[in-house]
């Protein structure tokens, strides 16, 4: 029997190498197809008295993703369609479909034969719990190979045994950590855990994993042999009694109760220990299809797993243009943004000329890498042979002639516009007719800074977020003339550096930048109107963003903050900006010299290490202050989602955002907007357009305009239409198969 992704071969000694390679994909996936071939296999292996056992590995580099987008996707669709007829039944539909999976790990486990998973590369979601479902596991020691059950991430949570079996092979406290947080393990730390039984060299793994199943791997788990023993200690224990009351008070420390997901894994540990196995698994299943139906699973799934890929994957790039293979690329300017975009171009193996004013200033820039790799170096996940070949990939020049060849070469010289044109002209002079020129600029429009070039066809907006080799989403600008080869060209770019990219039209701010601006200023607001600062942080972070806005704008620098409102009082007129920013800005810097974390001081004081940062004390004297117990907490977190939501709605109806997908992404990616949202849009979405406009005008009429809802969104209030069905983003066949 053959099958379409999967090898089968058995050896002389009986024993069966299942190796998955699924043709077409670049990484093994689980799809109903790979489960009903894995289900026959099963069927083979148990069924065959000449084979004495299994081991299942990838023809890949790696192991295998989990799950696939396209299965959930549908599953979610088959849900919604079914609950529109009929909501019992597509529970009921749901619960069976969500069992799939583990149904079938279970079988294998309980199969009669043993079975070694032998994991020779990233170990994924729903393909790490099938390997614990295994009888051994046996991991590569090449570099890069991982473990992790993620998803918590996008919403949900290992709901295919991994929240019973986790929890039976290691102690609670790393189980529950592991799987709050999602985070990777190497195989030493699985190893250490008791996740993975062996780690073995990468040319001999397959032969390490026959070697348990012929020196009489047990094909029976420990915990359906009699007398098994939790690692750890039972739930009900000294050792239990000190855990949960403070695991709970971690997780809500951490999630401010805002991820079902994280809450339904402590549930599931917990209850799922306190019974026989296959009732913990019936338990897990339960607390999976109730967390399938909540809101924050879908838009987490939509926007972090689905969309992200999407827009990975090249969903935004001209489908008809010839991809590009770069050779070379070129930077001008070596300061911070400059250093850091060279890092990560050479990072991903294609030769960089760093350029500035002088060769002093380029090796500077150069150095900067150095110093990323080196810490890399620190923390084990890079070699000095890697230090080596990235540093030999960048060549510091001051003379704009190395530019020659380039296929793109990106300026990241000072936000001002005479410097940016002489970057633009010395780069033109020299570089070939097809090549493409790149701003990183974070204010100026696109479409003005193209007016210098010789070419606009070939110029393009690409801009970073600091810092660079950490940032993930970078902004591709489109001005009036730019052309779809410049656009392709930036977005292959992007996706060799291995970023994710959005497509934003020209305008001051782009789309990042004008909803920080909002967020910050709603903080400015809060603080004039006499909320003690320390609520204001905290109700950020309550609302789920990663940073306050105070101390974002601390990191951003509160003098910028000064400048850009400088820059829109004269380029657009007093009603731009609201005096009283301002006013607090100037007293800030120009009074108290408090610029920000580059000076120590903004709206926190930051004293030297060890001490931590804190608000600066006289912040609370600038302004009468409320009585904090008569503060709405709850208000304050819808005013910063809000704001931050209405700004992105302006933008789309602007049209200077088309694709719902890269506003949800791209703002999640870039500050962090509350992820359990969705993103920006999927917050709207989730909570009804016409909800959504009842609540802004109510914050509308207590806290002024910036609450005011824009046309778009009373129409959609109106149709009760939502923004993936408004600027539906696989209307246009084309772009659904780009993706």
């Amino acid at each position: 029997m053959t099958y379409k992704n999967f090898k089968f071969d058995v050896d002389a000694d009986g024993i069966a190498l299942v190796t998955w390679d699924m043709p077409d994909k670049s990484m093994n996936v689980f799809t109903e197809e790979v489960m009903d071939e894995l289900d026959a296999i099963i069927d083979r292996v148990a069924g065959d008295a000449a084979i004495k056992g299994a081991v299942i590995t990838s023809g890949k580099d790696t192991f295998s993703g989990g799950a696939d987008l396209t299965m959930l996707k549908r599953m979610f669709q088959l849900f919604q369609e079914e609950k529109a007829k009929d909501p019992q039944k597509a529970v009921e539909l749901l619960f069976q479909n969500t069992g799939r999976m583990g149904g079938l790990f279970r079988k294998l486990e309980t199969s009669g034969k043993p079975w070694v998973s032998a994991i020779n590369g990233t170990c994924m979601g729903g393909a790490f719990e099938m390997s614990l479902a295994c009888h051994g596991r046996v991991a590569s020691d090449a570099p890069g190979v991982k473990m992790a059950l993620p998803e918590v991430k996008v919403g949900i949570f290992p709901g295919a045994g991994g929240t019973q079996r986790v929890p039976r092979l290691t102690n609670q406290q790393d189980a529950l950590q592991m799987m709050t947080t999602g985070q990777s393990l190497t195989p030493q730390r699985a190893k250490a855990m008791g996740l993975i039984t062996e780690i073995a060299p990468a040319k001999k793994l397959v032969e390490t994993a026959k070697k348990m199943i012929k020196n009489g791997l047990k094909p029976v788990q420990p915990w359906d042999e009699k007398g098994f023993k939790l690692p750890g200690a039972p739930i009900y224990s000294a050792a239990g009694a000190n855990l949960w009351p403070a695991a709970t008070a971690i997780l809500r420390r951490e999630t401010y109760d805002n991820y079902p997901a994280a809450a339904a894994i402590l549930k599931c540990v917990y209850e799922g220990l306190l019974v026989p196995f296959d009732t913990g698994l019936k338990i897990e299943q339960r607390y999976f299809t109730e967390i399938l139906q909540t809101t924050e699973a879908g838009m987490m799934i939509r926007s972090l797993f689905v969309s992200l890929q999407e827009l990975n994957k090249g969903a935004r790039r001209p489908a008809d243009v010839k991809p590009t293979k770069f050779t070379k690329i070129g930077v001008i300017g070596a300061g911070f943004m400059g250093a850091g975009i060279a890092y990560v171009t050479a990072k991903a193996g294609i030769p960089v000329v760093l350029i500035d004013r002088d060769v002093e200033a380029a090796e500077k820039g150069k150095a900067h890498s150095a110093d990323l790799i080196a810490k890399e170096m620190q923390k084990g996940r890079a070699t000095e042979e890697d230090k080596q070949k990235l540093l030999a990939l960048i060549t510091p020049s001051a003379d704009c002639a190395d530019l020659e060849g380039a296929d793109l070469v990106i300026e990241a010289v000072f936000e001002d516009r005479e410097i940016k044109r002489q970057a633009t002209e010395k780069a033109e002079a020299v570089l070939k007719a097809s090549a493409i020129f790149a701003s990183n600029t974070s204010t100026l429009p696109i479409t003005g800074l193209a007016k210098v070039s010789q070419r606009p066809k070939n110029f393009v907006g690409i801009h970073f977020f600091s810092p660079v080799d950490r940032m993930m989403l970078v902004e591709v600008i489109l001005g009036k003339k730019t052309s779809d080869k410049a656009l392709a060209v930036a977005l292959d770019y992007v996706r060799a550096i291995k970023k994710t990219p959005i497509v934003v039209n020209d305008t001051r701010g782009f789309y990042v930048n004008r909803c920080v601006l909002r967020y910050m200023s709603e903080a400015y607001n809060m603080l004039i109107e006499g909320v003690p600062p320390a609520m204001i942080e905290n109700a950020a972070r309550m609302a789920g963003m990663p940073v306050g806005p105070l101390a974002l704008n601390d990191e951003t620098a509160i003098d910028l903050s000064q400048k850009i409102l400088k820059a829109a009082l004269a380029d657009l007129g007093p009603k731009a900006v609201d005096p009283r920013h301002v006013e607090l800005v100037d007293m800030l810097v120009d009074k108290y010299d408090r610029k920000g974390r580059k000076n120590g001081k903004g709206f926190f004081d930051y004293p030297p290490k060890p001490a931590k940062k804190h608000l600066w004390p006289e912040l609370k004297t600038l302004y009468p202050q409320q009585n904090p117990d008569k503060v709405d907490v709850e208000e304050l977190k819808e005013r910063f989602l809000f704001v931050i939501a209405l700004e992105a709605a302006r933008v789309m109806e602007e049209g200077i955002v088309t694709d719902p997908r890269e506003a949800d992404v791209g703002s999640i990616l870039a500050f962090g907007f509350a992820p359990y949202t969705g993103g920006t849009l999927s917050y709207i979405d989730g909570m009804g357009a016409k909800k959504f406009v009842k609540k802004a005008r109510e914050l509308q009429k207590k806290y002024g305009a910036q609450f005011k809802a824009p046309k778009l969104l009373l129409d959609m209030a109106e149709s009760g239409e939502t923004f993936y069905q408004r600027f539906d983003p696989y209307r246009n066949e084309g772009q659904q198969k780009a993706a």
